[in-house]
């Protein structure tokens, strides 16, 4: 007797022909078993007079056209160097005030509504004379009985590292000069921009 590949496919076939049995169908037996746990279950009437609410569509407002046309006016502008970036939406734009002061102190002295009533140069100075610089400095200030401050610190565009003196002056102030500053924020572009921070200090040295 020879081999006979397709010899199979026709007892699959055969198979194929018969009424499929569903598995999952429900027997007699279990019928019966459910009729019989449902049949004290009663209808709750008060359901039935619970009336029906469509679910209310959600409504996206849409912004009026003449807003639409001053937003894409003022990206234009900002692009075509017509408009200068607020400089607290800038990258290079910094802020800090210690702890338990309100953020609101820093936006009053970026706005510029304290007069800055003296201002160092760090331009030029190595960190370590910056640092003895600055000290001098703060301290001087406060005795004189100032309040705010400009520390120019520049923007470090040049330099391949980065502004390290900007964040020096940062890091400075948040630390070891904690005793003597309040809070500082980026300066007015009229005043240095983000090359610059104006110090609201302490009325003591600390």
């Amino acid at each position: 007797m020879g081999y006979r590949p397709f010899e199979s496919l026709k007892e699959l076939l055969k198979l194929s022909d018969q009424p499929h049995i569903n598995s999952n169908r429900a027997s007699d037996n279990e019928i019966d078993l459910f009729k019989k746990a449902m049949a004290d279950v009663k209808e709750i009437k008060e359901f039935q007079e619970i009336p029906y609410k469509k679910p209310r569509r959600r409504v996206i407002e849409e912004k009026p056209q003449k807003e639409i046309e001053d937003i894409y006016k003022i990206l234009y502008e900002i692009v075509n160097g017509k408009r200068a970036i607020p400089l607290h939406l800038t990258q290079e734009y910094i802020e800090w005030t210690d702890a338990g002061l309100s953020r609101e102190i820093a936006m009053i002295l970026h706005s510029g509504q304290l007069s800055v009533q003296d201002y160092i140069d760090l331009h030029g100075c190595s960190l370590e004379e910056a640092k003895i610089e600055l000290r001098e400095f703060l301290k001087t200030s406060i005795l004189k009985g100032y309040r705010c401050v400009k520390i120019i610190h520049g923007r470090g565009l040049r330099s391949k590292e980065g502004p390290k003196l900007k964040k020096s002056v940062m890091r400075w102030l948040e630390g070891e000069f904690r005793g003597w500053a309040m809070a500082y924020v980026t300066a007015r572009a009229c005043d240095g921009g983000t090359g610059a921070i104006y110090v609201l200090l302490k009325d003591k040295v600390n």
